[in-house]
């Protein structure tokens, strides 16, 4: 018997035709057009979620860039950097890990889980002049294919996946690339107190491991 990733594969009409994965990119890239992120009114942020949703996951189109790292919580593996405005990278969770609390820079996610499922935490704004754990809001696990939106005005927010045997892959479009290009910050769970992170530094890119790769 075929697996589901080989079935998909073969239901390619021609070796010659870009994969679902691939129209997905360019679809997201035209979309995006010539504009600085979600919030230009040239682009409606609930179009590129349509256009996620669309999308049916299959492993041998996006495989190639979902580089693991079994000593890290997950990576970061960019496959498309658009117009220059725009990140889209692929995560690969490894069981019963997620990503600490953070912010995004002032920019906007939209996350589709590919494999496995995905647990979202999210969190009001920690009160600097009452440090303490940031409170929780809302508590959400994601199935494979679905589609959720982020951005700092919905809070602060984590990333876990709950299986304790399986890996999780999810794809991640980020505009503007802020936190590629000026960092963001993560927040302690037992003070609220923020650590800026430079730079959101990348495991592979285009399917090549970076030689300054990182995970986290």
């Amino acid at each position: 018997m075929s697996s589901s990733k080989d079935s998909c594969a073969t239901a390619r009409v021609s070796p010659h035709t870009l994969d679902p994965f691939q129209c997905l990119l360019a679809d997201l890239r035209d979309t995006l057009g010539p504009t600085s992120g979600i919030d230009s009114d040239e682009v409606d942020e609930g179009k590129l979620q349509e256009l996620m949703r669309k999308y049916t996951s299959c492993e041998a189109d996006w495989e190639q860039f979902a580089l693991a790292d079994s000593a890290s919580n997950y990576t970061r593996n960019l496959v498309d950097q658009g117009n220059g405005k725009s990140n889209i990278l692929i995560l690969v969770w490894n069981p019963s890990k997620g990503s600490p609390i953070h912010d995004h820079a002032n920019a906007h996610c939209i996350m589709k889980v590919l494999k496995g499922s995905l647990k979202e935490t999210r969190y009001k704004w920690p009160d600097h002049s009452n440090p303490g754990p940031p409170e929780v809001m809302h508590e959400q696990t994601f199935g494979q294919e679905e589609v959720t939106y982020m951005s700092d005005k919905l809070g602060l927010h984590t990333i876990t996946n709950p299986d304790p045997n399986e890996i999780a892959v999810s794809l991640h479009l980020y505009t503007p690339p802020n936190a590629a290009n000026f960092g963001f910050r993560i927040y302690s769970r037992q003070t609220g107190k923020a650590t800026l992170i430079k730079q959101g530094l990348n495991y592979s890119e285009y399917g090549n491991r970076v030689k300054t790769a990182a995970s986290l």
